[in-house]
């Protein structure tokens, strides 16, 4: 299946959805393995003719082989970033997620991989204290304002790079 990612001579433009998955009191970030030590919400681009719902599936079996219950739509992001040396325009829904298997680490840190592009690479996945994530680069910047509002409907955010 082909991604829902386009490229021009000019800019980019990515469709990814992401999971908020939360369990004692800490919720699952992503970050590669090399210098860049931003965290983000686990997920991936969603593929032609499939929902957002079979890309989370999809995404957390391939990349740390869980299996998941996707819930409710809370955060939709309007990012814009520097994709290489192109301005990047990405749409980014993010949904609760709930692990239904009972082999997928539930504290601390483990590895995954992931492949991107062609290239393939290794990303940690980390269980961070709720009360940590305002302490850590974590995107989007103004998540832990987002995860006090999680009972409040789904929030709308614009984050520029």
């Amino acid at each position: 299946m082909k991604d829902i990612l386009f490229k021009t001579e000019d800019a980019v433009f990515s469709y990814r959805v992401a999971g908020i998955c939360l369990e004692s009191g800490r919720v699952l970030l992503q970050t590669t393995t090399g210098e860049d030590r931003s965290f983000a919400f686990p997920g991936g681009h969603v593929a032609f003719n499939e929902t957002n719902a079979e890309t989370l599936v999809r995404e957390f079996k391939e990349e740390i082989g869980a299996d998941i219950r996707v819930g409710e739509l809370k955060w939709v992001g309007e990012i814009f970033f520097p994709w290489g040396n192109k301005p990047c325009h990405q749409i980014c829904l993010y949904y609760l997620v709930e692990l239904l298997d009972s082999h997928t680490p539930r504290q601390g840190k483990f590895l995954a991989h992931e492949t991107l592009e062609g290239r393939s690479f290794q990303l940690e996945f980390h269980w961070v204290p709720l009360e940590d994530v305002g302490k850590l680069e974590v995107y989007p910047t103004d998540c832990p304002a987002l995860l006090e509002k999680l009972n409040e409907g789904v929030q709308h955010f614009v984050y520029r790079e």
